[in-house]
């Protein structure tokens, strides 16, 4: 992987890590969420103006693309529903490295360095750690788990299909702008629906995030998607991964939650395997 695309997965981890903080942060989740996703439009519909649109093959992979996000939404809204951000996060982060470089090896075709696999496996395990962790009530959080774990699965199918979709795209902002905007309206039909209190939600309390979160995250998977296109898409999801890093950071100095010696040796470990991921094809 070369020194740029490092860089942009890095600064994607970073702000998608702050993201979380602010959705797991606030007192709605629904609310939080929502004014994330619909915070993607000011910027999707300020790229459209700039790139060209996404080639028609990739349009199966748009609306695939689209579908597995909100299910990907659906799964995390529940996740910090009934566990902290220091659990959760590092269990749908952590599988989903693990899951991409599975299918890219076997299914997809993809070759992988002998050192390769052995970073993603290392960061994967050294997150996944984490799951043996406890509340502060010394009791394991199994629902948090489980939910943490079906999160995982959803962000790893889309890191598959937006990776594959991107790249038939021809533009990768021109690809994401769009599945932004389809995400957007498919959460607004959703909260119509099932939750339409959770609208004047929004304008009272979701204003802050929906600037500052909603624009965190379309910049981190903007950034994302367009490394999805410069390198092996099991690369570029395990070291997006090692955003757990700063969701730590974030949890423990912002959120108040507890710092225990397994949070400290699995991050030590996630780090250890970004750095060997770094030097894999030297």
């Amino acid at each position: 992987m070369s020194a740029t695309v490092i860089l942009a997965v890095i600064g994607a981890a970073i702000l998608h890590a702050a993201w979380n903080a602010l959705v797991k942060g606030g007192a709605d989740k629904y609310v939080s969420m929502s004014a994330v996703v619909l915070g993607h439009l000011p910027l999707s519909i300020l790229a459209l103006i700039f790139v060209p649109s996404p080639d028609p093959q990739s349009y199966g992979y748009l609306m695939a693309g689209i579908l597995l996000h909100a299910g990907y939404q659906l799964f995390l809204l529940q996740s910090y529903r009934v566990g902290d951000l220091t659990q959760v996060y590092p269990i749908a982060r952590g599988v989903a490295p693990l899951i991409v470089a599975l299918i890219s090896v076997t299914i997809l075709g993809v070759a992988l360095a002998p050192m390769e696999i052995t970073a993603i496996l290392i960061i994967g395990c050294g997150i996944l750690s984490l799951a043996l962790t406890r509340r502060a009530d010394g009791l394991r959080n199994s629902k948090a788990a489980l939910f943490a774990l079906g999160t995982g699965v959803f962000i790893a199918s889309y890191s598959l299909v937006d990776g594959i979709g991107a790249r038939l795209a021809g533009t990768s902002v021109g690809y994401y702008a769009w599945l932004a905007i389809g995400n957007a309206l498919l959460t607004i039909a959703y909260l119509a629906v099932v939750r339409p209190v959770t609208f004047v939600g929004l304008v009272r309390q979701g204003r802050k995030m929906f600037l500052i979160g909603g624009s965190a995250s379309f910049t981190a998977y903007a950034l994302v998607t367009w490394s999805f296109t410069q390198a092996p898409i099991a690369l570029v999801t395990a070291l997006r991964e090692t955003s757990i890093v700063f969701a730590l950071l974030i949890g423990v100095f912002f959120l108040k939650e507890r710092l225990d010696l397994s949070k400290v040796v699995a991050t030590f470990v996630t780090l250890f395997g970004a750095a060997l991921l770094r030097f894999a094809r030297s």
